[in-house]
């Protein structure tokens, strides 16, 4: 890409109120490197504690694990593992291929692993994805729901040579190898270990793309590795993503010649954008859902009697208005908690949140007063305001909602800033109404929709719901060797979500992006993901 004068940086900047990495003239950067928007992650970009899309993004070029998700398809394919074996959907062999390297020169073997998966699932670690572990025996100890741990690594591995470890679950989990392609599961170097502070300001990994730099809050530069082994080495020679607290700037930015690639096109620009882009706008189904979580550790929002009011809301949503209107049709009303991309047989069923998701004002009204009414009469929906349009159909949504009730003020947007404030106010348990949640797939599976979302403790249990009931029925789906009778049990447990209501399914959201002249050969992946490393520079 080429490089910006001083005095375009200058007009720039003063336009745009970015740092000079958020705005270059003609893509901006060196040769061969594409740029592309991006938004700073929450967490450092250790696979086990990134569990949110930005940092997601950055993980699916640094590293490469046993299984890779088809970008085209979804199904999860052998990267690293030569053979995953197993005789009774428990215990499991895992044997690796050769000639794989870390781009520091260290070899990929069965401890980078088992080390990595150990050190993920171990409690003082503190790794977010800590619960993907879960099944695998001895992550009681490891990862004890109180108290300190009672080991330091999970029984369940063991090492037999450096191309083979073997893994025992604690229960028959039959699609257990198909999750294996998730970040959480990546292998890392000994350097991740012995100077981890290093590590994480510059993560070295074993997938196509090497970390160059990253500067917080600005840009992080990805290039080329020469000498990764894998099929899928990268056609350009990197990328830089740039970070934006606004999509409409980096939209303009687009269209100004001064950015190649925007996955995340402002709602605010979908009527123009076929027009702006032409054949380079892309707008694909995804495996992603919108949802407003609940914090059921609020009284107010969770207590005996308050699924009502949380159904009533969700009847006070005219869905079909607010995707055809401020999304243009690029999203689709909701009927459950999953995605139309996992197909009938991979787990989606359309309606199984019955009434709760069927506009009908009067019911709702109803349903809210015989559940006491909004707490204090009024609620407020909080929302990230850097990324995604989200003003536009948050207010769209409450407007939504006053009109159902009657009221000229019973919903209102609370925006956060940042990204990341927003997800630290939600980790910190600091929400008193519904907010912004939306769920983009780790795995192309049913269970990936539930689990880590509404199980006790789950990864990704932000509004802190707790069932037994359905606690249940997700071990139960888990344990059945028969896809067919996992997948019946599993849409099971979603009808416990319709009658709880602890989250309200919203929309479906297809992948959408644009890119720039400069660049071809660009898609999304099942998860609204470029595959960045088919890019070509032209």
């Amino acid at each position: 890409m080429r490089g910006a004068t001083l005095a375009k940086w200058a007009l720039c900047a003063a336009a745009t109120g970015l740092a000079a990495t958020a705005c270059g003239g003609g893509g901006g950067g060196s040769a061969g490197v594409v740029s592309a928007s991006w938004g700073d992650p929450q967490n450092p970009l250790e696979p086990a504690n990134t569990n949110e899309v930005q940092g997601g993004k950055v993980l699916e070029m640094l590293f490469r694990g046993l299984k890779r998700y088809n970008p085209k398809t979804g199904a999860a394919e052998n990267v690293l593992a030569d053979r995953i074996e197993t005789t009774d959907s428990q215990h499991f062999t895992v044997t690796l291929k050769g000639g794989w390297t870390f781009s520091n020169g260290e070899k990929v073997t069965a401890r980078s692993f088992v080390d990595a998966w150990n050190y993920g699932a171990l409690l003082t670690n503190e790794q977010k994805n800590a619960p993907f572990f879960q099944y695998i025996d001895g992550f009681a100890k490891v990862h004890p729901t109180s108290g300190s741990p009672k080991a330091k690594t999970l029984s369940g591995l063991v090492v037999k040579d450096d191309r083979t470890f073997t893994v025992t679950l604690n229960q028959k989990f039959s699609s257990w190898p198909d999750t294996l392609g998730y970040a959480a599961f990546m292998p890392l170097p000994q350097a991740f270990y012995k100077d981890h502070s290093g590590w994480l300001r510059k993560p070295v990994g074993n997938g196509p793309y090497r970390v160059d730099s990253y500067e917080k809050g600005s840009v992080l530069r990805m290039r080329k590795w020469g000498k990764y082994p894998g099929p899928d080495p990268a056609r350009n020679s990197g990328i830089d993503l740039r970070v934006y607290t606004d999509n409409n700037t980096a939209y303009t930015d687009l269209q100004a010649g001064n950015l190649d690639l925007v996955d995340d096109v402002p709602a605010s620009q979908l009527k123009s954008v076929k027009s702006d882009l032409g054949s380079r706008y892309i707008n694909q189904p995804a495996g992603i859902i919108q949802t407003l979580t609940f914090p059921m550790y609020d009284k107010a929002w969770g207590g005996p009697g308050k699924e009502k009011v949380r159904r009533g809301l969700s009847m006070a949503i005219d869905r079909n208005q607010i995707t055809r209107e401020i999304f243009q049709r690029t999203r689709t009303p909701a009927t459950d908690w999953t995605s139309p991309v996992l197909g009938a047989d991979g787990g989606y069923k359309a309606g199984l949140c019955g009434e709760a998701c069927v506009f009908n004002p009067g019911r709702a009204r109803q349903l809210i007063k015989q559940g006491g009414g909004l707490p204090g009469g009024h609620m407020t929906v909080t929302y990230n305001a850097d990324t995604g349009s989200h003003k536009d159909w948050i207010d769209a949504l409450c407007n939504s909602i006053n009109t159902s009730l009657g009221s000229d003020n019973a919903c209102t947007g609370a925006p956060v800033g940042t990204f990341g404030d927003f997800r630290n106010k939600i980790a910190a348990k600091r929400m008193s109404g519904p907010f912004r949640a939306g769920w983009q797939m780790d795995y192309p599976l049913i269970q990936n929709f539930l689990q880590p979302l509404y199980y006790t403790n789950g990864s990704a249990n932000d509004g802190k719901f707790s069932n037994h009931g359905f606690d249940t029925l997700v071990d139960k789906a888990n344990a059945q060797t028969d896809t067919g009778q996992a997948v019946a049990t599993f849409q099971d447990a979603e009808k416990v979500l319709a009658a709880q209501m602890p989250s309200i399914p919203l929309w479906y959201q297809n992948g959408s992006g644009g890119y720039s002249e400069r660049i071809s050969n660009v898609s999304l992946n099942p998860f609204s993901v470029p595959v960045y490393n088919e890019i070509k520079v032209n």
